[in-house]
């Protein structure tokens, strides 16, 4: 019985102690209200190096990241948030050769997965390598290789890995929409392995044309859409409207 005691409260320990070196993204969807957990930098973009620009060019610059609480994009009309009640932006529409990087590490991720969602809002401005423009990768640094590798223009695509994007016209501007990537660590053999997510945001070298990059629900589950979008919450309102006025019919009745 003795025996038996001590070698469960051994399996305990030594699961406790494994735990105990897992790590996950700090703050990964923005729901402490700040960018805890994050790295930023920022300066200005005049063309050199030319697109995309590798984020670390920007280390120890001020960043331009602002946390988002709700709200639609002014130009898009899209939800500024995925889900919960926060999401980061990465640069603003201002157009003034601004550009900003957000990045994280963490090491011996154990989950399974990796998931996040990016929505990008480019203005129509030159060609590839000189207009607004965002890049976003996700390294395994433990094997040396970047997982996800996207680099947009507002004339195009910069980069590897573009699949899976459809991006959609709203006047001067050019937008993503909401995309969720979902990288299977286990599938990957990448599993306690150490990760680095980096995304950069950039005007056009010209100060004539903004770009910049909404980041929401960086994770080890695939972020829920729970914000409604505006056409929804409109429709719910109507719905609320004519309950009111339901009820009040029926008191008149009575």
């Amino acid at each position: 019985m003795t025996k038996r005691l001590v070698s469960m409260a051994t399996a305990v320990l030594m699961t406790l102690g494994s735990s105990a070196y897992a790590a996950s993204f700090v703050n990964g969807g923005f729901e402490d209200g700040n960018l805890n957990g994050w790295t930023g930098g920022g300066g200005k973009w005049m063309g050199v190096p030319a697109a995309p620009v590798n984020p670390t060019v920007y280390n120890g610059g001020t960043p331009n990241n602002t946390i988002m609480s709700g709200g639609t994009d002014p130009y898009t009309g899209a939800n500024r948030v995925y889900t919960g009640n926060y999401s980061v932006r990465v640069n603003d529409s201002i157009n003034d050769y601004s550009v900003s990087t957000l990045s994280q590490s963490v090491s011996n991720y154990t989950d399974n997965n990796i998931f996040f969602a990016w929505n990008a809002v480019l203005e129509a401005s030159h060609g590839l390598t000189d207009s607004d423009y965002f890049s976003l990768t996700l390294r395994d640094d433990t094997a040396g290789v970047n997982l996800v590798n996207r680099s947009y223009s507002s004339a195009g695509a910069i980069g590897s890995g573009t699949s899976g994007v459809t991006w959609t016209n709203y006047g001067n501007w050019f937008s993503s929409g909401w995309v969720v990537e979902q990288i299977d660590l286990a599938a990957l053999n990448a599993v306690g392995h150490d990760f680095t997510l980096s995304l950069l945001a950039s005007d056009c070298p010209y100060g004539g044309h903004a770009g910049y990059v909404y980041l929401d629900g960086f994770g080890a589950v695939v972020p829920p859409n729970d914000v409604p979008e505006p056409g929804s919450l409109a429709l719910l309102g109507l719905g609320f409207t004519g309950l009111i006025a339901a009820r009040q019919r029926q008191k008149k009745t009575a």
